[in-house]
C-alpha cells in the first residue's frame, strides 16, 4: 500500500467529479502534503480530523475557478515504495516549465521544488501537481 498515492489519488478522482471535499485517512506526510497544496494555491482549505489514540482523517476541501474550471489539472506520484527517486537541489525537476510545483521531502520538511532550491536542500521527490 501507498499511502501517499491513495492521497493522490482521491483528489484526483474527486477533482475530476467536481467534488467541494474529500475526506482521507490521517498521516502526518500526508498533512504536509496537504499543506503544502494549500500554500501554493491548489486546494482552497484543509482541516484535520486527528483526535488522540484515534485514527483521524483529513477533510480537504477543493479548488475552482469561478466558472467551475480546474485547478488541478495533473497529478504524478514520482517516488514509489518500489522505486524511490532521490534528487540533489541541482537536479529536482520541473513541472511544465514552472507551471506546476514538485513536492519534495528533505532533511527541512515537505517542501516545493523552489523552496528547495532556495534553501540548496534535495531529497525525495514525492510528486508533481500542474
Amino acid at each position: 500500500m501507498d499511502p501517499l498515492a491513495d492521497l493522490l489519488t482521491q483528489i484526483r478522482n474527486a477533482n475530476a467529479k467536481l467534488k467541494d471535499r474529500v475526506d482521507v485517512p490521517f498521516s502526518k506526510l500526508k498533512m504536509e502534503v496537504v499543506r503544502v497544496l494549500k500554500e501554493e494555491g491548489f486546494i482552497a482549505n484543509y482541516k484535520s480530523l486527528h483526535q488522540e489514540n484515534q485514527r483521524g482523517s483529513i477533510r480537504v476541501f477543493l479548488k475552482y475557478s469561478p466558472t467551475k474550471e480546474l485547478v488541478i489539472h495533473g497529478v504524478k506520484r514520482v517516488s514509489k515504495p518500489g522505486l524511490r527517486i532521490y534528487r540533489s537541489c541541482d537536479d529536482i525537476p520541473r513541472v511544465r516549465e514552472g507551471i506546476g510545483i514538485t513536492i519534495l521531502s528533505t532533511p527541512e520538511g515537505v517542501l516545493t521544488d523552489r523552496q528547495a532550491r532556495g534553501k540548496r536542500v534535495g531529497g525525495e521527490v514525492l510528486c508533481q501537481v500542474w
